[in-house]
């Protein structure tokens, strides 16, 4: 090691060259830090059990007997591309799961951000009325969710959104978040020991609104990794009592026990208060 006057280290090429070293070093571990480093997909050997289920029975048993048996919806009007099933998910008292009738993998896959593809969100949130019925008391609108997990989070190869009751103590801890209803990813709320980057969804907006573009066009980073991300949406009251939803989104950190399964935000038992 070389020093200069006063014990000064004096900048030889090499010093400047270890130095440099130590400060990409540091930028890459920031960065590492801010996103977390992914791992391979999980390989789920029973991972096509949901397709089966709606490529051999739903939408055959639909299209020849107008009986989408197990499921209880399958709605293809348009064609299978761009159609969609709900059927009653074993887990639960009244969750149900919405799946498209395409193959679709999951949050990754590039179909779900196509010029035409269908809003999943939306059509979830329309069908919330098969929770309801499976309870023997109305929900609020602020104790329903929609939740879809990340690729490290979920059990399943096709894309799958929960509907169902929302964790009483997620929705209070959303209220005392105050979260700005301005529509933009200001806040974070730290939900179940994960960030959770929060932002408002006026109710008229849902239908225009795919919340899986909305994801991939205004969060960096989001588009190239769609895997690694989960969205929950849950009902809301606005200014006024307007009509909304918060909109949730976390990144998984799967080394830091985050798998990015936002349905952790479920309760499935729905154990609700009255709305």
């Amino acid at each position: 090691m070389t020093h200069g006057p006063g014990g000064a280290m004096k900048q030889t090429p090499r010093n400047r060259m270890v130095a440099f070293a130590a400060v990409v070093l540091l930028v890459l571990s920031a960065c590492a830090g801010g996103t977390g480093a992914l791992p391979s997909p999980p390989v789920r050997p029973n991972g096509q059990a949901l397709w089966r289920i709606i490529h051999d029975q739903c939408v055959p048993g639909e299209q020849s007997r107008h009986d989408p048996a197990p499921c209880v919806v399958t709605s293809i009007p348009d064609g299978e591309a761009h159609g969609f099933v709900v059927m009653k998910d074993r887990t639960g008292v009244a969750q149900h799961l919405l799946l498209p009738t395409a193959k679709i993998t999951g949050i990754e896959d590039p179909l779900i951000l196509e010029p035409q593809a269908t809003n999943y969100f939306a059509r979830a949130w329309d069908e919330r009325g098969l929770v309801q019925g499976r309870l023997p008391r109305p929900l609020g609108r602020s104790q329903i969710s929609i939740a879809v997990n990340s690729i490290y989070g979920r059990s399943q190869d096709q894309l799958h959104l929960h509907i169902d009751c929302l964790d009483p103590s997620v929705g209070a801890a959303l209220k005392v978040a105050e979260i700005p209803h301005d529509e933009s990813w200001s806040h974070v709320v730290s939900l179940n020991g994960h960030p959770y980057r929060v932002r408002w969804l006026d109710a008229d907006r849902l239908e225009s609104t795919n919340p899986f573009k909305l994801l991939a066009q205004t969060q960096p980073g989001a588009r190239e990794a769609m895997g690694a991300w989960t969205l929950a949406l849950i009902g809301a009251a606005g200014p006024g009592g307007a009509p909304g939803f918060y909109l949730l989104a976390d990144r998984a950190n799967p080394a830091h026990g985050d798998n990015g399964s936002a349905e952790e935000l479920q309760d499935h038992q729905c154990r609700v208060d009255k709305p």
